[in-house]
């Protein structure tokens, strides 16, 4: 494949998952799953689904909407059957601590993901992208220079549908950055891959 360099890849996420960055943990560190690089920013949540765990306090480590690295004020902890929101939001998580025993089990997860991100800010190309739907339709827009520059690929995708377009070998080039911008709520998880 040519004009390879650096692959990597992100995710764009969006709609409401309890338990997408961490199923069921009880330590005091949870153990991550899906914790990003995400390319739309998250609203991270804590959920409790049985027990009190408004006695603990909860801090997140990670990356904040502009790729900055931030920690989170400490948060009270969920009441049995709720949902807490972490401030801020979030393009990846590498920790999630609470301030001592939790009580029952809890996840951690996301809401409220934003339409937009920035995919590489400088000359990339993207490489190929796959995942799935959700429950509507959608169309991404990846575009140059900011998400308002002009678009270099348009990508509609339908109820649970598969996304998984061909991109021919060299790649779509971004030349000032690739960045993009959705339309829609379709999106469950889609991976794209591009040079950085």
């Amino acid at each position: 494949m040519a004009n390879v360099s650096d692959v990597k890849s992100k995710r764009i996420l969006y709609g409401t998952d309890t338990d997408a960055i961490s199923v069921v943990g009880s330590a005091t560190t949870l153990v991550l799953l899906d914790s990003g690089p995400w390319i739309n920013a998250q609203t991270v949540t804590i959920t409790s689904p049985s027990g009190n765990n408004t006695g603990i306090t909860f801090t997140v480590v990670g990356k904040d909407a502009d790729g900055a690295v931030a920690t989170s004020a400490a948060t009270t902890g969920p009441g049995s059957g709720l949902t807490i929101d972490i401030a801020g939001t979030w393009t990846e998580i590498t920790s999630i601590t609470a301030s001592g025993s939790i009580t029952t089990s809890i996840t951690a997860g996301v809401k409220d993901g934003l339409t937009s991100g920035v995919v590489f800010a400088g000359r990339t190309r993207i490489r190929g992208m796959n995942g799935v739907g959700g429950a509507g339709a959608a169309t991404l827009f990846f575009k140059n220079s900011s998400t308002s520059g002009s678009s270099k690929f348009v990508l509609d995708v339908d109820q649970a549908e598969t996304v998984a377009p061909y991109i021919p070998d060299n790649g779509i080039l971004f030349e000032d950055g690739a960045y993009f911008i959705m339309t829609g709520t379709a999106v469950v998880g889609i991976s794209v891959q591009y040079d950085g």
